[in-house]
């Protein structure tokens, strides 16, 4: 594959959804399994606008979370896709993908998670607060209840950087009063 430029170069600010995007892919260890999941987080308010799970790290977990992504876009919405240089992100197909999109991809240095901290910052808290403080009865059982976990966290949990909205709230009022 190919790596890009860091393009994002740690500029976490956006001025509008759909600017600029993260994304990673983290694990779960679970019932002698293990559990990936792969969401994209908007760095104007912190959503997380999709993601996907599955039992293996494959291309296509990326993908159909890309092809999800899309979705969320409107007219004239090109924004900044930052990864870190995960063999995913490198495929053609997935730069081939970010291309017909004018999407811009950006990557990480070589070996440096600060280039990416906001999505790392996400997965620290995910695991804090779901995974490590609830008791599931299997990986159907963690699916669910992560579903349940990422709607709290994008209408429900408030951020102070967000003047103490939700990011689902702050995007409503953001739009409100543009």
């Amino acid at each position: 594959g190919k790596v890009a430029p860091n393009i994002l170069a740690r500029n976490f600010k956006a001025e509008k959804p759909n600017e600029k995007w993260v994304t990673d892919m983290t694990e779960f260890k679970l019932f002698g399994q293990k559990l990936y999941v792969s969401p994209v987080l908007d760095l104007f308010n912190g959503e997380i606008i999709t993601y996907t799970i599955g039992l293996r790290p494959v291309y296509s977990l990326v993908s159909v979370m890309l092809d999800q992504a899309f979705k969320h876009l409107k007219d004239g919405d090109k924004p900044i896709m930052h990864s870190d240089q995960g063999w995913h992100y490198q495929m053609k197909h997935y730069r081939q993908a970010l291309k017909e999109r004018g999407i811009t991809q950006s990557m990480s240095r070589k070996g440096n998670c600060y280039d990416n901290a906001v999505i790392e910052n996400f997965f620290g808290i995910l695991k804090s607060e779901f995974l490590y403080l609830k008791e599931f009865e299997s990986i159907e059982h963690l699916k669910q209840e992560l579903e349940r976990y990422i709607d709290y966290y994008n209408q429900k949990r408030i951020k102070a950087k967000l003047k103490g909205m939700s990011p689902v709230q702050y995007r409503t009022h953001a739009s409100k009063t543009a």
